[in-house]
């Protein structure tokens, strides 16, 4: 005969290891904050948007043109992170890191037909991530003109280091997956560990165990001295 689960018999399961799940839950958080709070550096995000426009002799509005310095932007978002670029960088700030590492520090992001593209630094170091930011924008605005020879590169807006915040971790969010996950890891382990009870306990567990009726009880007999 096939065992059925209802809605009645999931409530008492959770009811009866409501401590398990509740402690699996806490630890769980507790595990995540410790590790947000306490292991993890919190990391700072910097950033610069810089203008791709050729400069015109004429005050006209040259659609070829635009279109070019989008589609010089791809172009544009190698040579910022190549070894001509970064390598200055690296000198000028006397960083303790090679090309490579720098590099994946250092994210572009550009809208579609936007002649604007934002240069994105992440580090540990606040004070830090703002220099990279702005030094790499402003080596990367005079060595175009010498890598490709153009003139169409400005640099919009600089990274300012006024009350600068972490952007990772976010220990509010890793806090909250980590009590989901613990909560489902609870739930899960609850019906696990139902599941292999085997033990009677009380009449519905002879009724749906040994598929005996119930005849009658007897109630517990307190002894006294």
């Amino acid at each position: 005969m096939e065992e059925t689960i209802s809605i009645n018999d999931i409530f008492k399961t959770l009811m009866k290891r409501w401590k398990l799940i509740m402690l699996l839950t806490l630890i769980a958080a507790l595990i995540s904050g410790t590790i947000s709070y306490v292991l993890l550096k919190p990391i700072y995000q910097s950033s610069t948007q810089i203008l791709v426009n050729q400069k015109q002799s004429e005050n006209q509005l040259d659609s070829a043109q635009i279109r070019s310095n989008i589609d010089m932007i791809n172009t544009y978002s190698v040579i910022i992170k190549s070894p001509a670029i970064l390598n200055k960088v690296i000198n000028e700030l006397e960083l303790d890191q090679s090309v490579e590492q720098l590099s994946e520090k250092i994210t572009i992001n550009s809208q579609e037909n936007s002649q604007v593209f934002s240069l994105t630094v992440q580090d540990s170091n606040p004070s830090q991530t703002v220099e990279i930011a702005n030094t790499v924008s402003e080596t990367f605005q005079k060595e175009i003109k010498n890598i490709m020879n153009v003139d169409n590169v400005t640099v919009l807006a600089k990274a300012e280091k006024e009350n600068p915040t972490p952007v990772k971790p976010n220990p509010l969010l890793n806090i909250a997956i980590a009590i989901v996950v613990g909560l489902m890891a609870g739930i899960g382990l609850a019906f696990l560990l139902e599941y292999m009870d085997n033990t009677i306990k009380d009449e519905d567990d002879i009724e749906r165990l040994l598929e005996l009726p119930i005849l009658g009880s007897i109630q517990k007999i307190s002894q006294h001295k």
